[in-house]
């Protein structure tokens, strides 16, 4: 026996919605929720109507002229002496605030984006109520609509909250930034400034910054895969440590190399810095001791670059191997050990136990989180900026150090003696750039998301 398909409904267009619907229906293409109200779904409709209503008065008493000044940012670059022939006098005419136009065109476009979406979101109601009616089906209540917002559609008014603050807080100021690279915004046009289209990117990758972008870019990559490997290598081994069998008081162990992490970093990297401070702890100790016969520069303006990079990969090390450890204790203590069993078995020691089945397990399931650390080192500004500040400086860079990421980099950019704003906001874009890039291509290469 063929078991009897259930009718589904015909779809319908919007022409056909509009040619054979009523006059409510037809309405609603250019009075947002007249339908939901003609059904009686007064929530939506009346939702869907004052949203149109707030839009448009905001549009005709500020949307027009800040999606217009937007062309030019405004139309007084410079401070100006001009008569006033109602006073008589002369009055000093200041120039138009480049950010805050920025700033209220960019929130215009979203707020002119989010007010086309809630357009088809009542065209597609409209278009639903419609094929209900035609095929003689029910057409919820407005006391149904509501309890279907916290029933089979909880998951959307969930997010409406988290949408808005995504919005406003994460949307509006990320396109805002992206923006400011387009202009020449810095410190001789801290107020008024203009669109210069791709400059401030030529500027960074081919002008008076590539000397130092290039640079910089190459000692992050080299930074980053070395503080990942550095950390993981070495957290995976202390983990092993801990874990064979032999070793008494092991949570005893894990505790102590966890309260290196559980203190703040700020305060540990300072403690770091004043340690190795020329005049520190640590080349007390080893003058001490006779190891050395003259303090060592390791993180200051005299420091070798060398040395300088060494030491800020060290120290990270000493930050992040407990965080790695406590990942792959978790993971060792889940690894079948009958395989293991069945290597020691066939003869195999230690290190081939380690290389060819615990090793790979833990990078098995550790893949995904060592490209998020690698991504974080990129954007590591806590280790840079309060163990070295950058340092030692170097003659040839623009506001850089030996030891500046892009991302102090781009600090110092901002609030340095440059406030090269524009140029700022394009490394922000071409960190984004570079860091997704290579979270998609290792991602993508990684038996997590191949066998996932």
């Amino acid at each position: 026996m063929f078991k009897k398909k259930k009718h589904v409904a015909p779809k319908a267009t919007y022409g056909e919605v509009w040619s054979k619907g009523n006059i409510a229906t037809k309405l609603s293409f250019f009075i947002m929720g007249s339908n939901a109200l003609a059904n009686k779904q007064w929530v939506k409709g009346l939702s869907l109507l004052l949203s149109e209503v707030i839009f448009f008065v905001w549009v005709f008493l500020s949307g027009i002229s800040a999606l217009s000044m937007l062309s030019d940012l405004g139309p007084d670059k410079t401070k100006k002496v001009v008569y006033d022939a109602a006073q008589g006098v002369y009055v000093t005419k200041q120039p138009s605030n480049s950010v805050l136009i920025l700033l209220f065109g960019v929130l215009a476009i979203i707020l002119c984006i989010a007010m086309i979406y809630l357009y088809i979101v009542n065209l597609r109601s409209t278009r639903h109520n419609y094929i209900l009616k035609r095929d003689g089906e029910h057409i919820p209540t407005n006391l149904e609509e509501i309890k279907s917002l916290f029933d089979t559609r909880l998951h959307s008014t969930l997010m409406v909250i988290p949408l808005i603050g995504i919005l406003f807080f994460t949307v509006l100021p990320t396109v805002f930034m992206i923006s400011m690279a387009f202009t020449n915004y810095d410190r001789q046009h801290p107020i008024a400034f203009s669109w210069t289209g791709f400059q401030a990117f030529g500027n960074v990758l081919s002008g008076d910054l590539a000397g130092t972008f290039f640079p910089v870019l190459g000692w992050t990559l080299i930074w980053a895969v070395l503080a990942t490997a550095t950390t993981f290598f070495f957290g995976v081994l202390l983990a092993l440590l801990i874990e064979s069998k032999g070793i008494k008081h092991k949570s005893f162990w894990r505790t102590v190399f966890v309260l290196v992490w559980a203190v703040p970093q700020f305060v540990s990297l300072l403690m770091m810095a004043q340690f190795l401070d020329y005049q520190g702890a640590l080349n007390n100790i080893l003058m001490n001791l006779h190891i050395i016969g003259s303090p060592i520069h390791f993180i200051d303006n005299q420091a070798s670059p060398l040395v300088a990079r060494i030491t800020v990969i060290l120290v990270n090390m000493w930050i992040g191997i407990p965080v790695s450890m406590l990942v792959s204790t978790a993971i060792i203590q889940n690894l079948p050990t009958d395989q293991i069993e069945a290597a020691k078995i066939d003869g195999a020691n230690a290190v081939q136990i380690f290389r060819f089945i615990t090793f790979p397990q833990i990078l098995f399931v550790m893949a995904p989180s060592l490209i998020q650390q690698f991504i974080g080192n990129i954007n590591n500004f806590n280790v840079i900026f309060l163990l070295t500040g950058g340092a030692p400086m170097n003659s040839k860079y623009n506001g850089a150090g030996s030891t500046d990421l892009l991302v102090t980099w781009l600090y110092n950019l901002t609030f340095g003696q440059e406030q090269r704003y524009n140029a700022s906001a394009v490394l922000g874009i071409l960190i984004f750039i570079i860091s997704a890039t290579v979270s998609l291509i290792t991602y993508r290469r990684t038996n997590a998301f191949k066998e996932g």
